[in-house]
């Protein structure tokens, strides 16, 4: 019991509890491996899953070593957030690019490697400050200064997991053959969507950068 409380802080709960929360609550992220889950299904995936994971565990390490970085230096939030609109705007562009037709599940020629998968994922994780700011309040404000490294760790693991696990759940459940019957002929159309949605979410980062 002792080596439990060592390990983990008095507001791991919490803290776990509102990680989850916001996980719900779909963003970039998740419109991003929606359209790619649609129609490249877990193999297509998986690699946008690490990435996203990484890129939120590259945050977390940011804020375990102590950086308020982000919030002492303005100039470098909005560098990062205008790159994060164009990022957006540019995989929404591709994935409007999708075109009605019979989709061939077994070309496997088509599905993007397990390397682009990492970057695209990587970058949509990264390009956004936002997420940054989301775990400095959660391992600051809410862990309180007497948190541990030992426990910032342990959450930071916890996170990043959660993260990867949250995702591949998504994936998968998308791929089961009976959703994928389902989806049929709608697959292009849920594309376009994600890609509308995806460029509405840079468009708006932009009209707040400019009119702030």
């Amino acid at each position: 019991m002792e080596q439990v409380t060592t390990l983990f802080p008095p507001a791991f709960p919490a803290l776990a509890l509102a990680h989850f929360m916001a996980l719900l609550s779909p963003g970039p992220d998740f419109f991003l491996l929606v359209g790619y889950a649609v129609r490249y299904r877990l193999r297509g995936s998986i690699g946008l899953c690490l990435g996203i994971a990484a890129g939120n565990g590259l945050y977390i390490l940011l804020v375990v070593i102590g950086s308020g970085l982000l919030r002492e230096v303005p100039l470098l939030f909005s560098a990062i957030e205008l790159l994060g609109a164009a990022y957006l705007l540019w995989v929404g562009r591709q994935l409007l690019q999708s075109r009605a037709g019979t989709l061939e599940w077994h070309a496997a020629a088509a599905r993007p490697s397990l390397s682009r998968q990492l970057v695209l994922g990587l970058g949509s994780s990264l390009l956004n400050p936002k997420n940054a700011l989301f775990y400095l309040a959660l391992m600051t404000a809410l862990l309180g200064p007497d948190v541990t490294l030992a426990q910032q760790t342990v959450c930071g693991i916890w996170m990043t997991s959660v993260v990867l696990l949250w995702d591949l759940l998504l994936v998968t459940l998308i791929a089961l053959p009976q959703v994928q019957r389902r989806l049929g002929n709608l697959i292009w159309k849920i594309e376009r969507a994600a890609g509308a949605i995806l460029i509405g979410f840079g468009g708006w980062i932009l009209w707040q950068f400019l009119v702030g």
